[in-house]
């Protein structure tokens, strides 16, 4: 019987064999909530806009200000996008501005508060470092030092809500 674990294609097989293996006892469930009991109270998009401004305020100060943070009903976690950072281009008069936003999907809304701080520095991150390189990766640890444990345990989530 295979079961796709495309979530974590990128670990090794020793890994992979491990959550497959808790998965097939459906304890996956159980793994994330021993972890992560809580549940974030972030709920509406200016709650979502002033914990992103905390987290840049704190780590970014000098990259671009941020316009808008919101959660995204249209964000896909099924096309692997949790988040997405965004510049919009306005004309305001004979100006051209270019309005920083970061959409959250509304996945996350339920999730536990690491997985959505995890998803948020990474696109705050963006804001400084537009690829995913290696600078990109140590700004991600820097602001969120288990940031590595969080993705790899937002992706067993994910296999977990999604089977």
């Amino acid at each position: 019987m295979a079961i796709k674990i495309n979530y974590l294609a990128h670990y090794s097989p020793a890994l992979q064999n491990q959550i497959f293996l808790l998965q097939s006892q459906q304890k996956l469930g159980d793994y994330i909530t021993q972890r992560y009991p809580q549940k974030h109270l972030i709920q509406t998009d200016k709650a979502l806009f002033q914990y992103c401004t905390d987290i840049k305020q704190t780590f970014l100060r000098n990259a671009p200000m941020l316009d808008k943070a919101q959660y995204d009903n249209r964000l896909s976690i099924e096309h692997h996008a949790l988040g997405l950072n965004t510049a919009i281009s306005r004309v305001q008069g004979s100006n051209l501005k270019a309005k920083k936003e970061v959409r959250i999907s509304s996945f996350f809304k339920a999730a536990p508060v690491e997985f959505l701080r995890m998803i948020v520095v990474h696109e705050l991150v963006h804001l400084k470092e537009k690829n995913h390189d290696k600078a990109f990766y140590q700004l991600c640890q820097h602001i969120e030092p288990k940031y590595h444990q969080l993705e790899f345990d937002c992706r067993v989530y994910l296999l977990w809500k999604n089977s």
